[in-house]
């Protein structure tokens, strides 16, 4: 990042340098950065970029892939009001999004994910995707105030009859509901056209309001975001394993304090590296993570878990791959056996939190009250 400032920098005193009257089209060197609209727009404005450690960030870039994200205004295309929901890496620690399509669930596959960090535009899909905090701040981290209004909370206590529904309840409330699978289908149409809008769940067949029904959705949105933000925490589920030369010797995955070592033969040269690719079996049960491994044993229903086009586990095989760019010499290595702190296990281990995050909301999900 630091060398790109110090490109973008070099060109910006050689414009100045011209008398700014040259089309920035024709002016910029392109031999090592891949100019943006935008990014030619802070040029012709006269705009220096500065590199400051602290907008070093971590962001969601895709379900469960995580990427380091350098965030500024002048080398971030489009910031949008993402500034005034995480304005420091403090805010994180507190401030939850809810995140969904533009247009919600245009395709059959619905994307609603919860995060607590940046998200990226196209979090889960072609199309791009609108965040719903529960925190918004000045953009110096300051002035926090709380997204759902007063009136919203009135509104909800007044409806069920229930003084102690808080705006955390409503939060979770509605990141269940963006689950259920009857109110996907019976405002599918709308859902093509328009962001989602919230009814209040029923609790009785007669129509009579109690909190029963919002109790039940509140807890289990929030249940599904803790699975969902909370996923690298949780113990990954039994997988086997299979070593290249001991087939028939795979034993099940040992995920005490995060180790996912099993039996294997002397001698076996065990990797747990991404060398290029993961691929899936033809019948999805087993998951090569390179020549020496193999993960057996995945359940069909860890594919039931669907954000937009892909269940959750393809999303980690899709974006966790070793790829070298031939222009450019640029390598993305999605390995943590240096980076990261140095957890060469943790794609391996991130397979089946992933599995076990996929089996959970599912189950989650089945249990959520009709409306």
């Amino acid at each position: 990042m630091q060398a790109f400032i110090e490109e973008y920098n070099g060109e910006l005193d050689r414009y100045k340098r011209s008398g700014n009257k040259a089309s920035v089209d024709d002016f910029v060197n392109y031999n090592k950065i891949k100019w943006s609209r935008d990014l030619k727009l802070d040029l012709r404005r006269g705009n220096y970029a500065s590199f400051i450690e602290a907008r070093i960030r971590r962001s969601l870039y895709r379900p469960f892939c995580h990427r380091w994200l350098f965030f500024d205004r002048i080398l971030n295309e489009e910031v949008y009001v993402n500034p005034r929901i995480f304005p420091t890496a403090e805010s994180e620690l507190e401030n939850r999004v809810i995140v969904t399509s533009d247009i919600a669930y245009r395709s059959m596959f619905p994307s609603v994910l919860v995060s607590k960090q940046i998200v990226d535009l196209h979090l889960c899909a072609s199309d791009s995707h609108q965040c719903f905090p529960f925190y918004v701040y000045d953009e110096d981290g300051t002035n926090r105030r709380e997204n759902i209004t007063d009136w919203a909370l009135e509104h909800f206590r007044a409806h069920y009859a229930d003084k102690k529904i808080t705006k955390w309840d409503i939060f979770h409330y509605v990141y269940g509901l963006l689950h259920q699978p009857e109110y996907r289908a019976k405002y599918a149409e709308n859902l093509k056209r328009e962001l989602p809008r919230i009814p209040l769940a029923p609790s009785r067949r007669d129509g009579g309001a109690t909190s029963d029904a919002f109790r039940a959705f509140a807890k289990a949105g929030k249940e599904l975001a803790r699975l969902h933000i909370e996923y690298e925490t949780l113990k990954p589920y039994p997988l086997k394993f299979v070593v290249a030369g001991d087939e028939g010797k795979s034993g099940p995955l040992a995920h005490a304090r995060g180790s996912v070592r099993g039996n294997q033969t002397p001698g076996v040269p065990l990797s747990y590296r991404v060398e290029s690719k993961m691929c899936l079996s033809k019948d999805k049960t087993a998951l090569a993570v390179n020549d020496s491994l193999t993960l057996s044993g995945i359940p069909a229903e860890a594919f039931e878990y669907r954000l937009g086009n892909r269940s959750a586990l393809e999303w980690v095989i899709d974006q966790y791959q070793y790829y070298e760019d031939k222009k450019s010499g640029i390598v993305s290595d999605p390995n943590r056996d240096f980076n990261d702190g140095g957890d060469p296990e943790y794609i391996v281990r991130l397979v089946g939190q992933v599995i076990q995050v996929s089996l959970d909301t599912t189950r989650i999900v089945k249990s959520l009250p009709p409306l």
